[in-house]
């Protein structure tokens, strides 16, 4: 176990020697761990390594078997979350507690809503919660319900609600994984602003580009410990990752195959063009192969994507397919032709997330039809869903089980899970691991990989270069909507594919932008 420097005493919060067992199982062995005052402090691993587990201990929720918790230097005993609020320990959990059918105002006060001669006193409630609001950049009528919000706002009034609580110690676990970008950024604001007026976050999650944007230190645990805490600065994302996982990052992808016979294309792209997105786009795909697109926000690389699906129309150009048909013309239609696409965000467009996974997996079969039927074969939808939970290895109590209650890797099998059962012959696949943790990216490359060996075509695009320079067979670069570069499996690290995708041209030319050199983030991603 190594571990960086000691952080000077008293420690906001700290544990001491924690250890926890379900049954037979070690949730936490010997957990120590010193948060600073006034830092944002991410503790990171993979499903099971014990973060939720330390998370609920040190907010009251769980007792643990052995060890000791202390605040502000002073042992405590936290035998349930109002002993840590009272202590200035508040949580936000993954899974909002929210009551959807009341006001944002009632959802602020749930437990200690200011009273006049007995009544509850809304002016006042309003006077407390008008600061914290405002602070926190959520413009909406306290009177809304919970419910007319989206779940960026939903998240801002959780947060908010603890805020009024004024704890010394925030933790977040998990707390922007149903965010977009924009979402994202604004809770970090809010976050960093926090940590400037003293208030301590522990911040857990998956998504390690932007532990590296919030975080001062990072701790790893795995298999229940801790096996590295250190400075933001001092580490690398591949480092970390390798503390997750206890092994070197590039053994996450699968092996390629070795090198057989080349076979013809299976899709043939000719001087596609989409007004200014995309222009004269020319190259060729194979069955067998994965083929990784790679290029900046705004290269035409998501532009591509769609006009291979049928989401985006052509201004020229033409694409041939394995069944010798060009573009098609929907996405129904390329569904009803063995074209699939698992898109980006999966809980906005690949899943229904309040539906059951046998709904889920049914879901392009029955729209891919060529002819409604008046009835649904409910005991084949079954088998079809217990087919892919078994080959796709879905953790899931079942095909009834709601889909928005699983991990986000699970999430994802169920995506693939739904196209396999057209037997499609064309993957597209669009930032395939976006939102998963490292251990479900292992079982999802496994997973293409064995798409692509199974004689499919596969092309995928990811915004984290190293997995396109580790899984792809084959990579074409876009740059302001150009071809701007092919190179074959191993040419391209993920250094030589940042500077491609920014100046368009191979490791080691002229840049064509000059622009300013990759941060330390960029290179390690």
């Amino acid at each position: 176990m190594t571990h960086g420097s000691v952080a000077a005493s008293p420690e906001a919060i700290a544990v001491t020697g924690l250890r926890k067992a379900y049954g037979g199982i070690q949730a936490l062995v010997g957990v120590d761990l010193a948060v600073t005052p006034g830092t944002v402090h991410a503790v990171v691993g993979e499903n099971g390594a014990g973060k939720s587990t330390l998370m609920k201990i040190l907010a009251g929720a769980v007792q643990p078997d052995s060890g000791e918790v202390r605040i502000a230097g002073q042992p405590v005993r936290l035998a349930s979350p109002a002993d840590a609020r009272r202590l200035g320990v508040g949580i936000v959990y993954q899974e909002l507690s929210l009551f959807p059918e009341r006001s944002i105002l009632a959802n602020l006060f749930p437990d200690d809503q200011p009273t006049t001669f007995g009544l509850v006193d809304r002016t006042a409630m309003r006077r407390r919660a008008s600061p914290i609001l405002a602070r926190i950049g959520l413009d909406v009528d306290p009177d809304t319900t919970i419910a007319d919000l989206g779940i960026g706002e939903r998240q801002l009034v959780e947060l908010s609600r603890l805020l009024i609580e004024r704890p010394g110690v925030l933790i977040l676990d998990e707390p922007n994984s149903a965010l977009n970008a924009r979402e994202t950024d604004r809770l970090f604001a809010i976050l960093r602003e926090l940590s400037a007026d003293g208030i301590t976050i522990i911040y857990v999650s998956h998504r390690l580009e932007e532990v590296f944007a919030i975080a001062d230190r990072i701790t790893v645990m795995r298999n229940g410990e801790v096996v590295q805490t250190t400075d933001r600065a001092a580490t690398s994302m591949a480092s970390v990752v390798e503390a997750m996982v206890g092994t070197s990052p590039s053994a996450l992808f699968p092996a390629r195959p070795a090198g057989g016979e080349r076979r013809p294309p299976s899709i043939t792209v000719r001087g596609l063009s989409v007004g200014e997105e995309l222009t004269d786009v020319s190259f060729e795909a194979r069955p067998g192969e994965i083929l990784g697109l790679a290029g900046l926000e705004g290269s035409g690389v998501a532009t591509l994507l769609g006009v291979l699906f049928g989401t985006r129309r052509a201004t020229s150009g033409s694409i041939s397919y394995p069944d010798g048909q060009g573009i098609p013309a929907s996405p129904t239609a390329a569904a009803r032709r063995g074209i699939s696409l698992v898109p980006a965000d999966r809980r906005h467009q690949g899943l229904m997330l309040e539906a059951s996974v046998e709904s889920n997996v049914a879901h392009v079969t029955v729209g891919a039809l060529h002819v409604r039927r008046p009835w649904l074969d409910r005991r084949a939808i079954r088998a079809a869903a217990l087919r892919q939970i078994a080959g796709l290895r879905i953790r899931t109590d079942g095909p009834g089980a709601v889909v928005g209650r699983l991990s986000g890797g699970n999430q994802q099998k169920v995506v693939v899970a739904k196209w396999l059962e057209i037997a499609p012959t064309v993957f597209l696949l669009d930032d395939p691991t976006r939102g998963v943790d490292v251990g479900a990216k292992r079982e999802i490359y496994r997973l293409i990989r064995e798409l692509a060996d199974g004689g499919r075509t596969v092309i995928f695009r990811s915004t984290e270069l190293p997995e396109v320079a580790g899984l792809a067979d084959r990579i074409v670069v876009l740059y302001r909507g150009r071809v701007a570069l092919e190179a074959g499996a191993g040419e391209l690290d993920d250094h030589g594919l940042l500077h491609a995708i920014n100046t368009g041209r191979p490791p080691g030319s002229e840049s064509a932008l000059a622009p300013s050199a990759p941060t330390a983030q960029e290179v390690s991603r």
